[in-house]
């Protein structure tokens, strides 16, 4: 990839990582245009790096580039803040292309991706079911902010709780909602419309 980049005569790659983590000094000590991101990292993955990302630089231009094709995967990113999504089998040019684009303001997707995006989108706009699911006020909270991709220490901070607490909450909410991650969470919450 970085020689792929770099053989382009308008890019040039400033930095590879492994993780997300310490991702803000990184983005710092590079200052990218654009971050070219995958999900499926050790420590810190690509979802929870995109919101941390979009706490600093909410106009950084974030390209999500992975073998994850599954609906949960697809909305929590974009609900993160990623502005674009591509399948890892994309051809190397269209990427490319696609670099270019998110930079000059498009949304790239992979064409299964913009489908499954907006099968979600006409999901979402059905009328409301009035479901609850019994959430009190601050698991709505807690939701609205990890449909936004915020961490849990990042959610600690903003409710002014302890992460413990924040871990707590985040168990009731799973248990509520009978998922078992983040964004089966968060793509529940929005096809329900219990968030924006």
């Amino acid at each position: 990839m970085k020689v792929l980049l770099n053989a382009m005569e308008d890019m040039e790659c400033v930095g590879m990582f492994n993780d997300c983590r310490d991702v803000l000094q990184k983005v710092d000590d590079t200052k990218p245009d654009v971050v070219l991101m995958d999900i499926d990292m050790p420590h810190v993955n690509g979802i929870e790096g995109v919101g941390i990302i979009r706490s600093k630089y909410p106009e950084l231009k974030i390209l999500m580039q992975t073998v994850f094709e599954d609906d949960d995967k697809v909305f929590a990113a974009i609900c993160a803040g990623a502005d674009g999504y591509l399948l890892k089998q994309t051809n190397p040019l269209e990427l490319m292309d696609a670099i270019s684009t998110v930079q000059e303001g498009g949304a790239p997707m992979t064409p299964l991706i913009a489908r499954k995006v907006l099968q979600l989108c006409s999901k979402q706009n059905k009328p409301a079911t009035q479901k609850d699911f019994d959430l009190t006020k601050r698991e709505q909270e807690i939701l609205k902010f990890m449909a936004k991709g915020y961490s849990y220490k990042m959610i600690a901070d903003e409710c002014c709780i302890s992460y413990s607490t924040v871990n707590s909450h985040i168990t009731n909410i799973y248990s509520k909602l009978q998922v078992q991650s983040v964004s089966g969470a968060v793509s529940l919450a929005l096809r329900e419309g219990l968030v924006e």
